[in-house]
């Protein structure tokens, strides 16, 4: 695949679960094949994310010939119990992954944050 990162060592921010959850979104009749390469795990990995998603209700899929749609629920809230806490549903965290994506394809420049300290 042309494009797709080298593999990554260290921490991340995202977890492997939301890296899936986000290329689902991207293209909800996605192969796991497709979702593994362009997340950089294996389609074992892959499929036990999905399980795991579906388990939760995070995501559910049909089977339409030799291939799944995926389906979101965006209402629901994320996992972590501070997330949980302020109500984040997956809805605002594939908007901010979103946002992302858009602002790289549109603006190659650097982006400049500025934080307050208060």
């Amino acid at each position: 695949m042309d494009g797709v990162p080298e593999p990554h060592t260290g921490w991340t921010f995202l977890t492997n679960h939301a890296r899936v959850l986000a290329a689902i979104a991207d293209n909800h009749n996605a192969r796991i094949r497709d979702i593994a390469a362009h997340c950089r795990l294996t389609e074992r990995a892959v499929q036990k994310i999905i399980v795991d998603l579906e388990q939760d209700g995070y995501l559910s899929h049909t089977r339409e010939g030799r291939s799944n749609t995926y389906r979101i629920d965006p209402t629901k809230t994320l996992r972590h119990p501070t997330e949980a806490l302020l109500g984040l549903t997956v809805a605002s965290l594939l908007s901010v992954l979103a946002q992302d994506e858009a602002q790289r394809t549109d603006q190659p420049s650097q982006q400049h944050v500025t934080v307050n300290r208060s």
